[in-house]
């Protein structure tokens, strides 16, 4: 119980202030325990941010994963695709996953980030190989960069909103630049 709600108080504290919100005292904090017990949890603030991304990634792919089994042509698994990644970005989880990918992690933290959105791209290779791409790991990992393109544009909160930004994702994806 102690450390699912240390990782709840990690993902308040990256959600809201970034990478530099996160640091040990103020876990503790958050969670009313000692300083030196949240050390007892977890060794290093990059011990955090893995054990993060291996709860938060697989629940997020999941999601992904129901859309797009959900629909029925390659063209509307793409487009599920796409909604269901945008759709999760007000999730303080991917807030926080933001936030630390923007930070300097250790290697191993860094990979698995990388392979979790590795398995992302994955699942949508078969769609992108239906619609006739040739090389649809690479169709995919361009996919990937509109979709976080996007992603990255809520999270600032530009000044179109959310839906408009999913709604041109999903053009891009499905009819590129032709519109």
């Amino acid at each position: 119980m102690q450390r699912g709600a240390l990782l709840d108080a990690a993902r308040s504290l990256l959600s809201e202030g970034g990478t530099e919100a996160l640091t040990f005292p103020a876990l503790a904090e958050r969670t009313g325990l000692a300083r030196s017990s949240v050390y007892e949890y977890f060794r290093s603030r990059a011990a955090v941010v893995e054990e993060l991304c291996e709860v938060d990634f697989p629940v997020w792919a999941a999601e992904v994963e129901s859309a797009m089994q959900a629909a029925e042509g390659p063209e509307d698994k793409v487009e599920a695709y796409v909604r269901a990644q945008l759709a999760l970005v007000g999730d303080r989880r991917h807030r926080a996953v933001v936030a630390i990918s923007s930070s300097e992690l250790d290697a191993g933290a860094r990979e698995k980030i990388r392979a979790a959105h590795g398995g992302l791209v994955a699942m949508i290779g078969e769609a992108l190989e239906a619609l006739g791409h040739e090389q649809p790991r690479m169709a995919a990992m361009l996919l990937q960069g509109i979709v976080d393109a996007a992603a990255r544009r809520i999270e600032l909160g530009a000044a179109e909103d959310p839906e408009a930004i999913t709604e041109a994702a999903v053009g891009m994806a499905l009819r590129g630049v032709n519109g």
